[in-house]
């Protein structure tokens, strides 16, 4: 797999934000697999091709995908590479709560500490959402 030809690789940037760049990584991997750049069961660009094409240190890579590992956005496969995770079960409605409730408390917290109020973000997101269920 060639960087040129990764629609996942060519889609990154990193900012010189203050925002360590494992989180910048993780953050826009995420946000691009829930775009669908990647379909469920497609390999994850490697590691190495990551930190070659950003020129960036392998180690701050892998601290990306183990995060996203951790999350289950994706799976690492020893020897075979990385995948984008399939989507989880259904869960039953009181742990789907408690998911989504930490999910927004961690939002909520990266707001915080970006100095962005929690109520504008969750004005953002119900946007987003509504814009996501209006595309075909």
């Amino acid at each position: 797999m060639h960087t040129h030809d990764n629609p996942l690789i060519s889609s990154l940037s990193l900012q010189d934000t203050g925002v360590p760049i494992y989180v910048q990584l993780r953050d826009q991997l995420l946000r691009a697999l829930g775009a669908g750049v990647l379909a469920p069961g497609q390999q994850m660009p490697t590691m190495r091709e990551v930190a070659v094409a950003l020129k960036i240190d392998l180690n701050t890579v892998r601290h990306a995908y183990d995060e996203l590992a951790r999350m289950g956005a994706i799976t690492l496969v020893r020897g075979r590479g990385s995948f984008v995770a399939e989507p989880p079960a259904a869960t039953d409605a009181r742990a789907h709560a408690a998911q989504a409730d930490d999910l927004a408390r961690r939002a909520i917290a990266m707001a915080a500490a970006m100095g962005i109020d929690p109520l504008v973000l969750a004005d953002r997101i119900a946007a987003l959402a509504q814009q996501k269920e209006q595309k075909p």
